[in-house]
């Protein structure tokens, strides 16, 4: 696999990291984190790590090639999980659900968006070598490509079994397992959507490389 990595794949990794920490302020919201210093700081701070992030699976990839290609899949990736738990946090913030079969409904509008997000990140971006078009340091977005959307079809099944997956873990491990922190309803709810956001992101990842945007 070829790793083409310019400036401007660092440039996109910090405008990735931003996104991300203003995404990420409806979940620290309510979480009770509502010091604007924190927003600030934490869309700051991402902005820093996501290009280090991006650097760090470069250097990876002189032993393991396609490090490369999961330093800019996990950013991506991150800012897909802060816009679902954005999303989440706040309809369970208005609709007080936080609990039961109810929050596997509550848990589908974050993913409708994040997937949306998902799929043009992941396409013009992270697997865009692999899909057969130039690098991003090379070119700009093929808009009006009749072509953009070709693979959504089989990125959205991908995506789809991925929410099965996703919103079954939310509903298991806050329906069923009592938390053993003694922590609130809205952090358990939380670290439940942590739990099952790792398990799709393993089959996004290798649905997404192998199914959608193989070569």
């Amino acid at each position: 696999m070829n790793v083409n990595i310019s400036k401007k794949d660092y440039y996109i990794a910090a405008i990735v990291g931003a996104l991300t920490g203003i995404f990420a302020i409806p979940t620290l919201f309510h979480l009770g984190l509502r010091n604007p210093f924190v927003f600030l700081f934490s869309i700051v701070i991402i902005s820093v790590l996501w290009p280090f992030g991006v650097w760090l699976g470069i250097f990876l990839s002189r032993w393991l090639p396609f490090m490369a290609q999961v330093g800019k899949f996990v950013a991506v990736g991150f800012l897909n999980t802060v816009i679902d738990f954005g999303v989440l946090n706040l309809l369970s913030y208005l609709s007080g659900v936080t609990a039961g079969f109810v929050i596997g409904g509550v848990n589908i509008p974050g993913f409708i968006v994040a997937v949306s997000n998902s799929y043009l990140w992941n396409k013009l971006w992270v697997f865009k070598s692999e899909s057969g078009e130039d690098s991003p340091a090379q070119a700009g977005p093929p808009v009006g490509d009749a072509g953009l959307f070709h693979d959504f079809p089989i990125f959205f099944a991908v995506s789809a079994i991925g929410l099965l997956l996703n919103s079954g873990m939310v509903i298991l491990i806050t329906t069923f397992v009592s938390s053993p922190f003694a922590v609130g309803a809205e952090a358990w709810l939380n670290i439940a959507k942590v739990v099952a956001t790792a398990v799709s992101l393993i089959w996004n990842f290798l649905g997404f490389k192998f199914l959608v945007f193989k070569k």
